[in-house]
């Protein structure tokens, strides 16, 4: 492990949960996770081609599917066993990879192998244990590493691709009722049936493309104002939008078809797979979709509680689903062979109430579309800070919920593509198959690592692992077969998707993962540098250097290769290395390690940010200002530590506790303190040495407005030594010359003989790395103060 990465506590205190706060979060959760589910409806059935369907009974074991669907998967594996396995408050598929990269050594991500001893606070009491036979094979073998990476990959591009396909088959659900409520208006202004008739098929097939293309394009418009405000304002509608399911599917079931009720025993299925053919299983498909939404339930946990979701989908989502589907059933068995008896707005009772259910049904397909939307922006958030997708801009668009974020150039993607997709199919039943194939394959992905933590985070006999995988495996990959049968059919959509992400989250791991490599081999010791004395002509010069890098021991190969070039460095040296851990986020009071590269009188710091995968801490302003106090601490602790003055590396210390005897040095932004204010704490007899600095800018074409930010030197206190004092003043003295900032600017390139795959990934990576809207280092650095260093790196 490197020695420079300390533990990281996991010891959150959690406030206990009032009854208030658990219905504040199942209102607001209406709006964001369960806008999906409550919205299937309209496709589940509509996604079935009626020739399908032969006789009453078929439509009876089809509900019974429904029904058993809805109890098993939603219901039991994630209401009421996979949403235990929560990391620290968040869910998703990269949650139980990190769970799994934590407690088992199984990592392969830079971040795994060097993110330190991760202390979780249910570990510090719980007794050493003998390894497993299991754990010991995980372990040893490097390819069930690899595999776990791949599952976790997988189950992303998935959640990814079904952010593409959910917003095109909701809404053009939609919008095709809005055709046929048209085509009913339309059909009272003429006289001649025939004209009737093509005018309204004329609507019905001409108006739902559009219609959706541009509800697409407002709702991906929208989506700068951040999902608070959105599902907020789009809660209400869901609550309406369920009530009126409800209420529509008590009258189907009294008025149509009171015995399908019955169809809720198992036995309906039994019936069903015992004539089971080709055209039977394809069936299947659609039923699949009814659960579409589920994964959303875990995969939104940060944003909520366990308690605020379970108790809205036990006491809500789940009987209202079960009403809707069992009224529409009732229904299609007693009007087969009618027109567009499939979609569900013909079995809304009274024709106003089905203009009412078009224009509601609009809304409420854009709320589940934005369950989906937001959640495939945590996804992207997630992988990209685990170093598996391209540096985009992500922005925070709530300041209470850290796992509220909106990603600006994802959404233009996700509109263009979701576009395509509306366009290119214009059908329901074409997406849905598509979609269905990317639910039960984020599913499997889902039971397969969860199997994983009950035996190797929990604990637990392998007997219930396997009896995990294999109860809830088995039914996820019947659904899948009858998806993959459907393959022409529109599922093949998905796999275009699928390569199309893959390729990228593969090829930019690849990348970055080869180039840490080649950093690590390349690194310079520390005495590399310190034997670089003046009598050997480097120059040091008046000011403060910020190396930013990845390796977190030695002098990075890029920086060698710049001394070499120009012997000449600052008289303050800072080497800054971000690093991301397979966790949440840390905490404030642990984020920083500051320690001492070389001799004290070199004047060269190490500083390492840790960061988890909902942290952002790259676009903070006053960034410089937390590492240039966070290395005045260290000073001023630095003399109690013995370790840390006599380790030829330096130990990394974490700042989680302020000085007894106060900061090391004080900074005061101009906005607080004035100028007379200064001039008072002078007058008390401490000599105190101002800095402006520059925290931050804005390169616009208007003036440029800056924050002033001073460092002080407290007063002199009788625990602090005058070499500490005079080190402290060198800081200020040097940042008070000026700062410069150094980057390395890598280039890759394969080695002649390389195979075509290896070739296909490095230029993959170099076509991303050139085009990423975002640098190696999203900090607001000036470019007058920006050096970037280029190297080669020839793989």
């Amino acid at each position: 492990m490197d020695p420079a990465l300390g533990p990281v506590s996991m010891s959150y205190e959690f406030k206990k949960e009032t009854w208030t706060r658990t219905l504040v979060l199942s209102f607001q959760s209406l709006g964001v996770v369960y806008g999906r589910l409550s919205t299937a409806p309209l496709y589940v059935f509509g996604s079935i081609d009626p020739k399908d369907i032969e006789s009453r009974e078929e439509m009876h074991e089809l509900f019974s599917f429904v029904f058993w669907t809805l109890t098993i998967i939603p219901l039991l594996k994630y209401a009421f066993i996979v949403m235990r396995a929560d990391d620290d408050g968040e869910g998703g598929t990269f949650s139980l990879y990190s769970l799994l990269c934590r407690h088992v050594k199984v990592g392969l991500l830079p971040c795994n192998k060097n993110s330190g001893k991760i202390v979780h606070h249910e570990e510090e009491s719980r007794k050493e244990k003998q390894e497993s036979k299991a754990r010991k094979a995980i372990e040893k073998h490097k390819s069930s590493h690899y595999l776990l990476l791949f599952l976790a990959l997988l189950g992303a591009c998935m959640i990814i691709s079904d952010t593409v396909l959910t917003p095109a088959i909701s809404v053009l659900s939609a919008a095709k009722g809005l055709g046929r409520s048209l085509g009913m208006i339309t059909k009272k202004f003429f006289s001649s049936d025939k004209t009737k008739h093509h005018a309204a098929e004329l609507l019905k097939k001409y108006v739902p493309t559009p219609v959706a293309c541009a509800i697409l394009v407002c709702l991906f418009t929208l989506q700068h104002y951040g999902t608070n405000k959105i599902g907020c304002m789009f809660a209400p509608i869901v609550i309406v939008w369920i009530f009126f399911m409800c209420g529509s599917g008590l009258y189907n079931i009294i008025h149509w078809d009171h015995e399908i009720i019955h169809a809720i025993s198992p036995i309906y299925m039994l019936r069903f797979m015992k004539k089971i053919n080709l055209r039977h299983w394809k069936l299947l498909s659609s039923v699949v979709l009814c659960i579409a939404g589920s994964e959303a339930m875990f995969a939104d946990l940060g944003h909520f509680s366990k308690k605020s979701i379970k108790i809205t989908f036990v006491c809500l989502i789940y009987p209202v689903l079960i009403l809707t589907y069992a009224g529409q059933t009732a229904f299609i068995s007693k009007n087969l062979g009618t027109d567009d008896v499939f979609h569900l707005r013909e079995s809304i009772p009274n024709k106003a109430l089905q203009h009412v259910f078009t224009v509601l049904s609009l809304f409420a397909s854009a709320v589940g579309s934005q369950a989906t939307i937001t959640a495939g922006f945590s996804i992207i958030n997630q992988c990209q800070a685990l170093d598996c997708f391209p540096r985009v801009e992500v922005v925070h668009t709530s300041e209470n919920v850290r796992g509220q974020v909106y990603v600006p150039d994802a959404n233009w993607v996700f509109m263009a593509l979701s576009l395509a997709v509306t366009i290119g199919f214009h059908d329901i039943s074409s997406i849905g198959k598509a979609t269905g194939l990317a639910i039960t394959c984020g599913m499997l992905v889902t039971t397969s690592l969860m199997s994983l933590v009950i035996a190797l985070y929990w604990e637990k006999s392998l007997l219930i692992s396997a009896c995990f995988l294999l109860f809830f495996g088995a039914i996820e990959a019947m659904y899948l077969s009858t998806s993959l049968l459907n393959f022409f059919r529109g599922a093949w959509c998905l796999t275009i998707l699928l390569l199309l992400f893959m390729t990228i989250m593969v090829s930019w791991h690849y990348g970055t993962l080869k180039k840490y490599e080649f950093d690590i081999e390349n690194k310079v010791s520390v005495e590399w540098l310190t034997d670089y004395n003046p009598g050997l002509g480097v120059s040091r010069v008046p000011g403060i250097g910020f190396i930013y890098s990845d390796v977190v021991t030695g002098i990075p190969a890029f920086f060698t290769h710049f001394i070499t070039n120009l012997p000449a460095f600052h008289q303050v040296l800072i080497l800054v290395s971000f690093k991301s851990l397979p966790v949440p986020c840390i905490p404030q009071s642990q984020r920083y390690l500051v320690g001492r590269v070389g001799p004290k009188e070199y004047r060269v710091y190490r500083c390492i940010v840790r960061y988890g995968y909902r942290d952002n801490v790259r676009d903070t302003d006053d960034f410089e200002d937390h590492i240039i106090s966070s290395i005045g601490e260290f000073i001023g602790r630095e003399e109690y530590d013995l370790e840390s003055m006599t380790s030829p590396e330096g130990k990394m210390m974490i700042l989680d506790s302020p000085m007894e005897d106060g900061c090391a040095l004080i900074a005061v932004t101009e906005e607080s303190s004035s100028t007379e204010d200064i001039q008072t704490l002078s007058e008390n007899g401490s000599r105190r040495n101002l800095l402006d600095s520059n925290a931050s800018s804005e390169i616009t074409h208007s003036p440029v407005k800056k924050k002033k930010v001073r460092f002080l030197l407290p007063p002199k206190s009788p625990k602090m030594r005058i070499s500490v004092r005079q080190e402290l003043q060198e800081i200020i003295d040097a940042r008070e010359s000026g700062t410069a900032y150094f980057l390395g600017h890598s280039h890759l390139s394969a080695r002649k003989g390389s195979n075509f795959f290896k070739k296909f990934l490095i230029t993959s990576y170099v076509f991303l790395d050139k085009n990423c809207r975002e640098p190696p280092v999203a900090l607001n650095i000036p470019h007058a103060a920006l050096l970037e260093v280029g190297t080669v790196y020839t793989l």
